[in-house]
């Protein structure tokens, strides 16, 4: 998404960990137009979070799209789990990280009648066995920025919740296992997924749409509806395909 938002001439304040690599992002942005700041930030922490933010002000004097995209995941039947605050964690980096970042840019949104984005999971649409904790941070998103739309009527700012699929990322190399532990390896063959820069793509359209929302594959839309109608069938064809 940076990469092709720099083509557009964006300015990017761009928020991770690994500062190393946010850097060679930022640097590589750079090359394709757009200006790019590499902030390191943990965004459990609400204190980084609101310095993020300050940051991002210094820097341009505004913020007109808040995209909440960080995430961790966890591939773990719930009673597999000796200790639970791993959930805990899962929640942390994927609600409270996006809450703590919209709470302290909402102010400067709301002066440009800006965008929040926030970057779910078909998992926030409905379970997946080996993904409970996953799942409920995911939930716990979709639940807050639906409702923080509702709150935000008539403001100018706009809120777009994103429910991919599969995404050929590092994601699922660095879900955690029901220990704590980073697989390392992805359990699924990645090759038939959605790629990186197709996701980017449906996503900053969406963004500049200001869509309500988007699941992002006709099987998932398909899927959704069947739920509706057949919700057993569902839960069946998730826990055949996670045994597969």
């Amino acid at each position: 998404m940076a990469i092709q938002f720099s083509k557009h001439g964006a300015n990017l304040i761009l928020a991770a960990r690994n500062r190393e690599n946010l850097i060679k992002v930022a640097e590589f942005c750079q090359t394709k137009g757009g200006k790019a700041l590499a902030v390191q930030t943990d965004i459990t922490d609400k204190i980084q979070c609101k310095q993020l933010i300050e940051r991002a002000i210094q820097e341009f004097g505004r913020i007109d799209t808040l995209i909440n995209n960080a995430g961790i995941s966890m591939l773990a039947n719930f009673d597999e789990i000796e200790d639970i605050t791993l959930l805990e964690k899962i929640m942390k980096v994927n609600y409270f990280g996006s809450m703590y970042c919209t709470h302290f840019a909402l102010p400067y949104l709301k002066k440009t009648k800006g965008r929040i984005v926030a970057v779910s999971s078909l998992t926030g649409k409905t379970g997946v066995p080996t993904r409970s904790g996953y799942s409920a941070s995911k939930h716990a998103m979709a639940g807050f920025f639906d409702s923080i739309r509702i709150e935000l009527a008539g403001s100018g700012v706009s809120v777009t919740t994103l429910y991919p699929g599969f995404i050929a990322t590092e994601m699922r190399e660095n879900a955690l296992n029901k220990d704590g532990v980073c697989l390392g390896i992805s359990p699924m063959n990645e090759s038939n997924m959605m790629s990186v820069s197709k996701g980017a793509g449906i996503i900053i359209n969406a963004i500049a749409k200001r869509k309500r929302e988007v699941v992002m594959t006709f099987k998932a839309k398909f899927g959704l509806w069947v739920k509706l109608i057949f919700p057993g069938l569902v839960d069946y064809i998730a826990k055949k395909a996670v045994e597969k």
